[in-house]
C-alpha cells in the first residue's frame, strides 16, 4: 500500500514530486485546526505551511503521520514537544531564504538611516517644493553606516549573512550575541561575540535574528530598550515575540531609542488598531522578508524531499527535533504504531 501525503494548498506545491515516488497525494485547503485534522488524518507525511498551527491535537487525531515538513526555516508553528513525544519528525527547510531574509533586513535599516519611508512619502506629496524646510531636516538627519557599531541578535545562518552584507557598508564594527556560537566561527565573519547587555549598549543598529524559543521571547523588552542608545535603530526580521510590543511602544515614544522596522509582530496580521502603526519613527513590512520568486520554486521541492526521504528511509534537509530518533527507536523495539513498515532511517538521520 502506497503512503499517502497530505499537502495544505498552495498554487507552488509540487504534487508530482510523491506522485513520481509512487505515493498517494490528497491536497487540500486548510483554515482551522478541524480542517488540518481531516485532511491529516490517515496521512503518513504532511507538508504544511505556517497557519494554522500543527497542535498536539492535531497529531495526536493523525495515528499514522510520521513527518511533518513546514514552510521556510521555521517550525514554530508545529509542537515540538509534542511531536517527539508522539514519534512525529517535525522538518524545515534551513537555508532556503537567507538570501532573502539577509537582503530584507539591510534594506530595513537602509530605510531607517535614509529615512527612505517619510522621505519617500512627503515627496510624492509634492513636499520637496512646497515645504523645504522638511527637505533641509531630511539632509541633517540621514545617516550613514559606516564609522558605527551594527549588532545582531542571533548568528545563525541568517544572521551571519546580514553581516556580511553590513561589512560592505564599512561600520566601525560589527558585535554579536549567540550562547550557542562559539567565537572562532565569529571570526570567519569579522565578528565580535559579546553578552546580550554589552551589544544592546555599544550597537548604534541592532537588527534580530534569532529563533522562536522561550528563551528569545521578550529579548527585547523594557530592559533591553532602556540599556540601548537613545540614538539606535532596530530592526527585527526573525519572529515578532522576540520583542515586546508594548515596551516597544513606550520606547518609540518616549524616545529611549530613535526608530524601529518590522518584519515581523506579535500578532499576525498586525493589528490595525496597534498603536505601534501611528507612530513616525516606525516602520513595518507583512511578514514577506523570507519570500521571492525563488523561494517560492524551491521551498515546495525541498518540502517535498523531507517528506520523500524520510519515508524512504533517509535523512530529510532539516530536523528540528532530533531527540525523536530515540523515541522512534523505543517505539521499534515493541510497538512500532505509525513507524510500522517504514524503513530505520535512524542511522541516516544520525550522519
Amino acid at each position: 500500500m502506497p503512503f499517502k501525503v497530505a499537502l495544505q494548498a498552495s498554487p507552488f506545491n509540487r504534487a508530482d514530486l510523491f506522485e513520481d515516488a509512487g505515493f498517494e497525494v490528497v491536497e487540500g485547503r486548510i483554515r482551522t485546526e478541524e480542517d488540518m485534522i481531516e485532511l491529516l488524518r490517515d496521512a503518513d507525511g504532511a507538508q504544511v505551511g505556517t497557519m494554522p498551527l500543527t497542535s498536539r491535537a492535531v497529531m495526536e487525531a493523525c495515528p499514522k503521520l510520521k513527518v511533518v515538513s513546514r514552510l521556510g526555516v521555521g517550525v514554530d508553528s508545529i509542537d515540538l514537544d509534542a511531536a517527539t513525544e508522539l514519534g512525529v519528525l517535525a522538518c524545515n527547510v534551513p537555508g532556503v531564504n537567507t538570501v532573502e531574509v539577509a537582503d530584507h533586513a539591510a534594506a530595513l535599516l537602509l530605510a531607517l538611516t535614509r529615512r527612505l519611508h517619510a522621505a519617500i512619502t512627503t515627496t510624492k506629496a509634492g513636499e520637496w517644493s512646497g515645504n523645504p524646510k522638511l527637505t533641509g531636516e531630511y539632509m541633517r538627519t540621514v545617516r550613514r553606516i559606516a564609522g558605527n557599531t551594527v549588532g545582531i541578535i542571533g548568528f545563525g545562518n541568517i544572521g551571519r549573512a546580514f553581516a556580511m552584507r553590513m561589512r560592505g557598508f564599512g561600520p566601525a564594527r560589527i558585535v554579536a550575541y549567540d550562547p550557542y556560537v562559539p567565537q572562532s566561527t565569529a571570526d570567519l565573519y569579522g565578528v565580535a561575540l559579546l553578552p546580550l547587555e554589552e551589544v544592546l549598549r555599544e550597537s548604534d543598529f541592532i537588527s534580530v535574528h534569532c529563533s522562536a524559543t522561550v528563551e528569545t521571547r521578550h529579548i527585547i523588552d523594557s530592559n533591553a530598550l532602556g540599556l540601548m542608545k537613545e540614538t539606535a535603530l532596530l530592526v527585527n526580521t526573525a519572529r515578532g515575540p522576540a520583542i515586546d510590543g508594548k515596551a516597544l511602544h513606550h520606547a518609540l515614544t518616549n524616545g529611549q531609542i530613535e526608530a524601529a522596522a518590522l518584519d515581523v509582530t506579535e500578532l499576525e496580521p498586525v493589528d490595525s488598531a496597534d498603536p505601534l502603526l501611528a507612530l513616525p519613527n516606525f516602520i513595518v513590512t507583512p511578514h514577506l522578508a523570507g519570500f521571492s520568486p525563488t523561494f517560492l520554486e524551491e521551498c515546495p521541492i525541498k518540502q517535498a524531499e523531507n517528506i520523500i526521504h524520510v519515508l524512504n528511509g533517509k535523512a530529510p534537509h532539516g530536523l528540528a527535533n532530533p531527540e525523536v530518533i530515540k523515541t522512534i527507536a523505543v517505539m521499534r523495539s515493541g510497538d512500532p504504531g505509525r513507524w510500522a513498515g517504514v524503513p530505520d532511517f535512524s542511522t541516516a538521520l544520525a550522519l
